[in-house]
């Protein structure tokens, strides 16, 4: 296991190896982001901790923000790539099934000379 549990998170008391969801303090969270557009990391992070019960600096919910910002980023991205990949391999299936380039019986045979 790692050697901080993400904030929000707590070990599983029966598999060390899972996490399970802290839902108050999700629920803080992402309040606490909400309060970021008006107050202080700092500011934000002393309310988190009095709020929750569960300490978070003011660096490690900058860090916590920026994480999850970066994986939301990447998971867009992602899906992007996904969406256009499954269309280009619909466009290259119906050429595929066209025969476009490709010589049929109904043109007679065409193949090159010896």
């Amino acid at each position: 296991m790692r050697k901080k549990v993400p904030y929000g998170y707590q070990v599983h008391p029966d598999n060390d190896k899972l996490l399970m969801p802290i839902e108050h303090e999700l629920e803080a969270l992402e309040l606490a982001k909400q309060h970021l557009k008006q107050y202080s990391y700092r500011a934000v992070a002393q309310w988190l901790s009095k709020e929750t019960g569960r300490y978070i600096s003011h660096y490690g919910l900058k860090k916590r923000i920026e994480v999850e910002q970066k994986r939301k980023k990447a998971s867009v991205i992602k899906r992007k790539l996904a969406k256009w990949l499954e269309e280009t391999l619909s466009e290259i299936e119906k050429l595929e099934t066209q025969g476009v380039g490709s010589y049929s019986e109904a043109c007679g045979d065409r193949s090159p000379p010896d």
